[in-house]
């Protein structure tokens, strides 16, 4: 048989994605960070200024790690990227601007648009007077060049996360009707002060499920057939 003969491979298409998402945000001066996805208490939750009343930390939403004889802290399997951002930020003096797009961990049922593992970017940037205004016109960016559509719109509403103060999720407009694809905010203090930010800096955060977007993008109808090993899937892009 000869070279040609021989079946292509692809790429996966979380993997094209991910390619995809570094270049568009290259363009924007946003460097890639990466960190471990076994983490531990204090950078997954503490540091993010997440209580310790928090449900986030209940057995049902995280996978905990048994603990090992001699272990000092507990561990777990992260369940954002987001410590990336308090390990990048400890390393690092302002201006910062990064993502971090990794897998990450939930306890949780799966259906069609959930997994107990999936991808996850997330995105800092920390300056002098950062403000809501440039945290939209990032997403916007993006948005318009992944989805190649000038047309996208994005609207900001009110929520909760503890990391953020003020914080938004971010819905976008697909085919007449407003989906939600991320939540962000401006970067609580709490959380600047944790990663030892020097005063006087401020900025904005947010997150998005790379497989929520691939799936909008590619029409793929269930997130789980991301992960089944079916080459049929991977072989159509």
């Amino acid at each position: 048989m000869s070279v040609d003969d021989k079946q292509k491979g692809h790429l996966h298409p979380i993997s094209r994605a991910i390619f995809e998402v570094k270049t568009i945000f290259a363009e924007l001066g946003f460097a890639v960070a990466t960190g471990p996805e076994m983490e531990n208490e204090f950078y997954n939750f503490d540091a993010l200024n997440i209580p310790k009343d928090h449900p986030a930390r209940d057995m049902q939403d995280t996978f905990w790690l048994k603990e090992q004889k001699g272990d000092s802290e507990r561990k777990l399997l992260r369940t954002h990227t987001s410590p990336v951002q308090i390990r990048y930020m400890q390393n690092h003096k302002p201006p910062i601007r990064i993502i971090a797009p990794g897998k990450i961990f939930r306890n949780e049922a799966t259906d069609t648009t959930h997994e107990a593992q999936f991808f996850q970017v997330e995105g800092l940037y920390i300056d002098k007077e950062v403000s809501m205004a440039h945290l939209k016109g990032t997403l916007l960016y993006f948005l318009k060049k992944f989805f190649n559509d000038e047309n996208i719109e994005v609207q900001f509403r009110p929520s909760y996360f503890p990391f953020t103060e003020p914080s938004a999720e971010v819905f976008m407009k697909w085919k007449g009707k407003w989906l939600e694809v991320g939540g962000s905010g401006l970067v609580h203090p709490n959380v600047l002060k944790s990663a030892g930010v020097a005063e006087g800096y401020t900025g904005f955060a947010f997150g998005m499920g790379l497989d929520r977007l691939v799936m909008l993008k590619t029409g793929v109808p269930d997130v789980r057939m991301m992960y089944n090993g079916d080459l049929r899937l991977v072989n159509q892009f």
